[in-house]
C-alpha cells in the first residue's frame, strides 16, 4: 500500500510552476503509460493554459486549490477548491484564473 499527501504534492507543484517559465508543472502520482488509471497533480500559475488537447479515455479534474476554466468548443466550466469537473471526451483547454493545483484522473481506454 502506498500513501500520498496530495496537499504536499500540490504545494510542490505550485512552487515548481511559479519557478518555471511556462507557468506549469505536473507530477504523476499513480499510474503511467502502461496502466489504465493515471492520476497526476498539475499546477498552473494565473493566466497559464494547457493548450487544446484530447485524451484517450474518461477523465476528471479535482480542483485542489485556486480557480480554473475548462473549455471544450462553445462549452465552458469553471471550478474552484473542491470542485470535480468531468472532462469532455472532445478536444479541450484548461486555463488558470488564479494560481491553481488540481488532480487529473484519467482512465485510459
Amino acid at each position: 500500500m502506498e500513501k500520498f499527501s496530495l496537499e504536499a504534492i500540490a504545494r510542490a507543484q505550485l512552487k515548481a510552476a511559479r519557478d518555471a517559465g511556462a507557468g506549469r508543472s505536473a507530477s504523476t502520482v499513480i499510474g503511467g503509460h502502461e496502466r489504465v488509471l493515471r492520476q497526476t497533480v498539475m499546477a498552473l500559475t494565473e493566466g497559464s493554459t494547457l493548450g487544446e488537447h484530447g485524451h484517450g479515455g474518461e477523465a476528471t479534474l479535482l480542483v485542489w486549490s485556486g480557480r480554473i476554466r475548462l473549455v471544450a468548443g462553445a462549452d465552458t466550466w469553471e471550478g474552484r477548491n473542491g470542485d470535480l469537473l468531468a472532462v469532455p471526451a472532445t478536444s479541450h483547454t484548461v486555463e488558470a484564473l488564479e494560481d491553481s493545483a488540481f488532480l487529473l484522473t484519467v482512465a485510459m481506454a
